[in-house]
Parts: structure tokens; C-alpha cells; sequence
């Protein structure tokens, strides 16, 4: 092809997606091509006004492997563009160190962000070619930065370090009292992964002696040094999964359900591992999910999930940090990392390692599986290909920005981190959704059709029994019954409203307060509307007591549609977020109604600017609920419009009030329970969570047989 018919072809793309993947090409003849006019014209495009082809033009330059051609990336690290300098950080990771790159580098990793894990990230990846400018430059930087958390994030640098030269100041940090806290819990940390424990071992003893949370922190690195060396592997007669979802602090209650980021997915890994090791049919003996949590809870799960030979465990990775939202934690990549490893190690490996996302937390696990030598399973799906594209196509992102608009959604990252993850996975998993391998193909550049054993489509699910449940408490309230807390607690929340409130049916909608869930535009599209004087709007989810900042973000949208002082009387109800069995009750209180309180009839809706499937959405269908849904994605595969459900376009807030008052208006007219049960018989039938469970118990059977199979002395040559 050539590099200036590659560069043409970034450049005339008519997509940003299409250009994202001519890029590969791009970076592909370069490093065919090195030399001086290859350098010349990437130097050149790098500098122009196009930011998406400027971007292609440094990682192409990294592609080369050339000296003049990384001397030009090290330069790129002083551009006046931000978005420049960060791709240039993580271009520079790909190649031979750079001595004059470290202090760069260094300096980023200092003001910390996403900009400055890349760069971390491209110092740990020199570090055992080159450690001791690294650590001269760490030590150097300590010597004039004081603030705690830059100071934490070069100790951290430094323990990256596996050259002994890094021991010896790490236990002077640990051990120094006179150090900021998050200081000395970044090097006890990093001392759990030295090769050479030396006065390591007795440097954390002391500090594991004490109470608080350094001791806590030095108890977890005594536990990590202790497990170095070869992995202590359980025999091959039992299967084990582990299962990944890093922004939720996951429980077997569910009582976080819908707070930050405990959104669907957390609901999902708990119901699916439950199902997988109750369902002899899956042959998986052992799952473990793994979410963030505390040290101490750390602690108490490593010696829990080691001694575990059956059933469904969970494993706390410690953060060492405040829960961040998952678009600002890429920063704790190294954190991750350990606490996922520690966990695996402790659990003698797993046969399958399930991915679902391109976050920080697959990021580390990725790491980790190559490390410990286990297959992953990966969850692909057109994320953030999709978005990118509707952006683009919405005339809100172009070549002229894309740059600035990565430095917020890290575009070009994360689209890298799913190829990377989909190539190396032993198997894939794919969503139904409209269009599939056209999507696929299209934004992903991936065929479906291509190795058809190693992919396989399956439906999320949803627990069914527990919605049954349900519906039998509320439909016998209905009926005369006394009714349970969780009715008693919905009762007095519709009976805060104004008199005149009381008695008309509820839309409900549930999930994280996030712009992505759409929760104030839903508020928007019922407020302005001839809707709001017909139903109340009951939103469940977010922590209204300490709000994320994406939380805090819709509250106040929220706050300046319907101010709290208006809500009584406007009937909107924001009960923040509540367990999974309670959210169960509220639905089926929707539809059957609550004598006195509320009419039946109700609806949900989901205003979500994007939906891969839609676990709220399958389970208010299971609750016989009418339901409002996007009409892409997952939701577009089993809501039928006009039958169980209106499809609209959610982005519109014109198209959604219209979507809400023709669903009210449909749910409102049925005379019997027909519609409701064709809503319940298709998540049956298709979408529970045992038929996701055995689907799945076979695809990790035969990745655990194929990796085993890799495994096995070949054959002698005769």
C-alpha cells in the first residue's frame, strides 16, 4: 500500500471510525517504510490543524522503531496540545527508552490523570532495559515535590521498578513516619512485589504489627510476597470461573444496586454466578467475582476464596484510593493489577477469565491473565465505536476536535484496549442486537463470520423466580393481603405527594444516575409534557446522601427541571437506590397498582442514550410491565413496538414525551393480562438467567479444554 497511500487514506476517510482504523494501516507502512521522508510527512501531519490524522501520525512514528523517528516523539511531549503530548506518552511506551524522555514522562505521571498512567505505563515498560535513570529520576523528583498524592503517584513509579535498585528507598519510604500516609501506602504496597525480599520481609512485619489501615496495607503485601514464584495450580478436575466488574461494590444482597456505578452489570455477575455453580448442567464448580472493596475486605476474601473448592465467592480488590467513577479510575491501573493477581493466585488460577468491557479494570486483568498464563473470555460488543459514530454523524465530533474531545473519553484508547482484548481472548461473546455483523464489520472492523467456533451470541438474563416472587406479594396485596415492607415503604413515598397526586399510575425507571442512563433527560421529556399531569414518575437508583460526580451531575439537571420544592406537588419521586428485591415489588407494584395509592396500568421506561442489552429493562418485562426502550442496541432484539413496548428514539426528548404518553395510553387501555404475559413469555423463554448460565458453562468447557489440550507434551518426534 505504501505510507503516503495509507496517510491518504486516514485523511479522505469518511467516517471518524473509518479513519480510527486506517490508522492501523498507517502505523503498519511506516514501520515497513522507516526513514527520513517517512519522519518528514508523519512530523508534518502530526503538526496540523486535522487531530484525528495528527494522532494517527504519532503512533504511526512509534511504529518505526527508529531513532530520529521516537527523537520526534520525545519532542512531541513539550507540544502546546495537550491531547498531543498524551498520545505521545503512550507512543513512547512501544519503543527503546528514551534517557531524555524520563523527566517528560515523569513530570506527567506527577500531575497524575489518565495522561499520567500512559506515561507510567510507558516508564514501567522501559524499566527492565533501562531501571537506573528511572529510579535517579524518581528519587530526584521526591527531592522537590511535596505534595502527597504526586509524591504517591512517583513511589508508585518506582515500584514498578523490579531491579533491586529500587528496594532499598522503598523501604526507606515504608518506614519513614515522617512520609504522608498515601506515600508510604504506595512503597508498603509496592514491596509486596519485590524479587528480593532482603529487609522487605522485616520491614513489613513491623509495619503488619500495628493497627489502622498502613498495617492493613502491609498485611496485603506480606500476603503478595509471599505468593511469588510459581503459582500453586489446583488439579484440573473441577472448573473455575472468574468473572470482572472493577465499579461496583458488588454483594450477594444486591444492596448497592443502582448507587454509583452498581448499575445492570453488578445484578448480572451475582445472578449468573449463582446460576452457574446451581446448574449441574454448566460444569462450573467454582465462580468468583471480583469488584472494588476495602483493604480489610481484601483480606478477609483472600483466605475465604483460598480455602474455596465450590460455590459462588467474591473476591475485594483494594483501590487504596476513594471510588472514583470508571471514566476517571484508569489512573488506578496499578492498584488493580495487584488486587486482581492476589486474588487469582490465591484461588490456584481459574480455567476461564470472563472480560466484558475495555476499562481500567480489563486493562490490569489482561495483564494478569497473560502473567498467570489464563484463557480469557471477552465480551465484545461496538463500544465506544457506537458512540463515536453517533457523534460523528450528529455533526458533535470532527476531525478538528477530535482531539480534545479524546482528552475527556479517551476514544482512541479504549476502541485499541477492545481490539486488543477481542484478539488475544480465547473466545468471544457477543450481544444480540439488530444488524450485528454489520456492526461488527462496520465499526469494529472485526467479521463474525470469521472463526465461527471461537464466538458465540448470548443473551444476558435475568432471575425470573425472584420477579415471580414478586408479583405473587403484590398481586395477594392487591387482593386484601397485608402488604410487605417494601409496598409499605412505596405506599408512604406516593402518600408524601400532594393530595391530589395520590391514585394515578407510576412510569418507573431504574438504574444509575448517570448522563449515559438518561435519567434527567426521562425527567425532561415527562415534565414538559401533557404526561406529567397522568402519571407520577418514581426514578430509582444513585446515592442521594453522597453523590458522584455524575450523580451530583444529573441531580442537578434534575434539580433545575423540578425543583425539590415542587416535586410533592409535580409527583416526581427520587428515592435514590434500593435493593434488587425492593426494585422487584415497586415494578410489580406499577403494574397491578396499590389500592389507595396507585392506579395500575404503569409503564417503564429506560431513557438510555445507549443500551448493549438492558438486564432493567428485561426484568420490568418480566414484571409484565409495558416499557419505553431505544431503538438500537440489545433492546431493538426483544422489545416488539406497538406489542410489548414503544421503541424511540431516547436522545429526542420530543420523541420520548411522545414515546411515554403512547405507552401510558396502551398500558392503561388492556383489559386483561394478555400483553403482560407475551412480555413475561419472551423473557422465559429467551432471557433468563439459567439459559445465559448453561450457554456460557459450555463455551468456558471447551476453552478449558482447548487450553488444557495447550498444555499437553506434544508428541515425540520419531
Amino acid at each position: 500500500m505504501g505510507v503516503r497511500t495509507a496517510l491518504d487514506a486516514v485523511l479522505t476517510a469518511p467516517t471518524i471510525v473509518d479513519a480510527m482504523r486506517a490508522a492501523d494501516d498507517l502505523a503498519f507502512e511506516a514501520g515497513r517504510e522507516p526513514g527520513a521522508r517517512t519522519i518528514r510527512l508523519l512530523e508534518r501531519v502530526a503538526g496540523g490543524g486535522d487531530e484525528l490524522a495528527a494522532i494517527a501520525a504519532t503512533h504511526a512514528l512509534a511504529g518505526m522503531l527508529d531513532v530520529e523517528a521516537s527523537r520526534v516523539l520525545v519532542g512531541l511531549l513539550g507540544d502546546d496540545r495537550e491531547f498531543l503530548r498524551e498520545h505521545a506518552a503512550w507512543a513512547l511506551g512501544s519503543g527503546l527508552p528514551r534517557h531524555e524522555a524520563v523527566g517528560g514522562l515523569l513530570g506527567m505521571v506527577v500531575r497524575g490523570g489518565f495522561a499520567g498512567m500512559l506515561a507510567q505505563r510507558s516508564l514501567e515498560q522501559w524499566s527492565g532495559f533501562a531501571p537506573a535513570p528511572l529510579v535517579a529520576g524518581v528519587e530526584g523528583g521526591l527531592l522537590g515535590i511535596g505534595e502527597a498524592e504526586a509524591r504517591a503517584r512517583l513511589v508508585e513509579t518506582l515500584g514498578l521498578v523490579r531491579d533491586p535498585l529500587a528496594t532499598a528507598p522503598l523501604v526507606r519510604l515504608a518506614a519513614d513516619p515522617d512520609e504522608p500516609e498515601p506515600v508510604r501506602v504506595a512503597a508498603i504496597a509496592a514491596l509486596g512485589q519485590r524479587d528480593d525480599p532482603g529487609t522487605v520481609v522485616s520491614t513489613l512485619e513491623a509495619i503488619a504489627g500495628a493497627d489502622g489501615y498502613l498495617g492493613a496495607v502491609a498485611r496485603l503485601a506480606l500476603a503478595d510476597l509471599a505468593a511469588t514464584g510459581p503459582m500453586r495450580r489446583r488439579d484440573g478436575s473441577s472448573l473455575t470461573v472468574a468473572q470482572l466488574f472493577l465499579h461496583a461494590d458488588i454483594d450477594p444482597g444486591l444492596r448497592s444496586a443502582g448507587a454509583g456505578d452498581n448499575g445492570g452489570i453488578a445484578t448480572l455477575l451475582v445472578r449468573l454466578g449463582d446460576a452457574l455453580v446451581g446448574d449441574p448442567e454448566s460444569a462450573v464448580d467454582r465462580v468468583i467475582t471480583l469488584s472494588r472493596g476495602s483493604v480489610a475486605a481484601a483480606l478477609t476474601d483472600l483466605v475465604a476464596v483460598e480455602a474455596s473448592e465450590r460455590g459462588h465467592e467474591y473476591g475485594r480488590i483494594p483501590l487504596l484510593s476513594d471510588p472514583v467513577p470508571s471514566a476517571r479510575a484508569w489512573p488506578l491501573r496499578v492498584a488493580t493489577r495487584r488486587g486482581i493477581r492476589r486474588i487469582l493466585r490465591a484461588a490456584g488460577g481459574a480455567d476461564v477469565l470472563h472480560l466484558r468491557m475495555a476499562d481500567v479494570g480489563s486493562l490490569a486483568a489482561a495483564d494478569v491473565a497473560r502473567e498467570l498464563g489464563l484463557p480469557v473470555v471477552f465480551t465484545l460488543a461496538p463500544d465506544p465505536h457506537a458512540v463515536i459514530d453517533s457523534l460523528d454523524r450528529a455533526g458533535r465530533i470532527g476531525r478538528s476536535d477530535f482531539g480534545r474531545v479524546d482528552l475527556v473519553e479517551h476514544f482512541w484508547f479504549r476502541t485499541r484496549l477492545v481490539h486488543r482484548l477481542a484478539a488475544n481472548a480465547a473466545h468471544t461473546v457477543l450481544f444480540p442486537r439488530p444488524r450485528l455483523e454489520e456492526d461488527l464489520r462496520r465499526l469494529v472492523g472485526v467479521d463474525p463470520a470469521a472463526d465461527p467456533s471461537h464466538r458465540t451470541i448470548v443473551p444476558e438474563g435475568v432471575d425470573t423466580e425472584s420477579i415471580d416472587r414478586a408479583l405473587d406479594e403484590v398481586d395477594a396485596h392487591r387482593r386484601g393481603a397485608e402488604p410487605g415492607p417494601a409496598i409499605d415503604e412505596l405506599r408512604r413515598l406516593v402518600g408524601g405527594l400532594d393530595a391530589d397526586r395520590g391514585g394515578r399510575p407510576l412510569i418507573l425507571s431504574v438504574g444509575r444516575l448517570h448522563r449515559v442512563k438518561g435519567m434527567a433527560a426521562l425527567v425532561e421529556a415527562w415534565a414538559a409534557s401533557p404526561i406529567a399531569s397522568r402519571a407520577n414518575l418514581l426514578i430509582v437508583g444513585g446515592d442521594l446522601t453522597a453523590p458522584s460526580d455524575d450523580e451530583r451531575e444529573q441531580l442537578d439537571r434534575i434539580e433545575s427541571l423540578v425543583p425539590a420544592a415542587e416535586r410533592a406537588r409535580r409527583g416526581l419521586l427520587l428515592p435514590g437506590h434500593r435493593p434488587n428485591d425492593v426494585v422487584a415489588r415497586w415494578s410489580a407494584a406499577a403494574r397491578f397498582g396499590v389500592p389507595g395509592a396507585i392506579a395500575p396500568g404503569g409503564v417503564y421506561a429506560c431513557a438510555s442514550l445507549k443500551e448493549e442489552f438492558g438486564i432493567a429493562l428485561l426484568e420490568a418485562m418480566a414484571a409484565g410491565l409495558f416499557v419505553v426502550a431505544p431503538d438500537g442496541g440489545g433492546p431493538a432484539t426483544y422489545v416488539d413496538h406497538g406489542r410489548t413496548g414503544i421503541l424511540t428514539a431516547t436522545w429526542d426528548v420530543d420523541r420520548l414525551s411522545s414515546a411515554l404518553a403512547e405507552a401510558l395510553t396502551a398500558s392503561q387501555a388492556e383489559q386483561g393480562d394478555d400483553r403482560a404475559e407475551r412480555s413475561r413469555a419472551v423473557v422465559r423463554e429467551r432471557f433468563t438467567v439459567q439459559r445465559m448460565a448453561r450457554v456460557l458453562g459450555g463455551v468456558y468447557r471447551t476453552v478449558a479444554r482447548d487450553e488444557a489440550g495447550l498444555l499437553e507434551p506434544a508428541d515425540p518426534v520419531r
